[in-house]
């Protein structure tokens, strides 16, 4: 089996790129949050900017399934635009819950949106 050097490359160059957004210790901090009672269904990060800061929107999406797990999903929500975050060199300077949607059947399920503006500090 050959390896292409230039698919590799890229590959490397992703990974290290990905190492310097803070997606992963944002995602930690707000599974912490939960309660370790949610599932990550899907995360979305773009670049932000203005004309004296930069940083990223990061839009996640958390699930909670079962009785346990919904109560911690509304404690989650009720601590989540108040709670001081500590990631690695940057301020979470706003942080939203945009959707919850609730379901009954089979078992009691939330699903969270939420929305964060992390700025990177200098």
């Amino acid at each position: 089996m050959q390896i292409d050097p230039n698919t590799d490359a890229a590959m490397l160059s992703a990974v290290r790129r990905a190492s310097r957004t803070p997606w992963m210790p944002l995602l930690s901090a707000l599974l912490e949050l939960a309660g370790g009672k949610a599932e990550l269904v899907r995360h979305s990060e773009r670049s932000w900017a203005s004309v004296t800061f930069s940083g990223t929107r990061h839009t996640v999406v958390l699930a909670f399934a079962g009785p346990v797990p919904v109560a911690a999903g509304e404690q989650f929500i009720d601590a989540l635009p108040e709670h001081e975050f500590t990631i690695p060199r940057q301020l979470v300077a706003d942080a939203a819950v945009l959707r919850v949607d609730h379901s009954m059947l089979p078992e009691p399920r939330m699903e969270v949106e939420v929305q964060l503006l992390l700025l990177d500090e200098a």
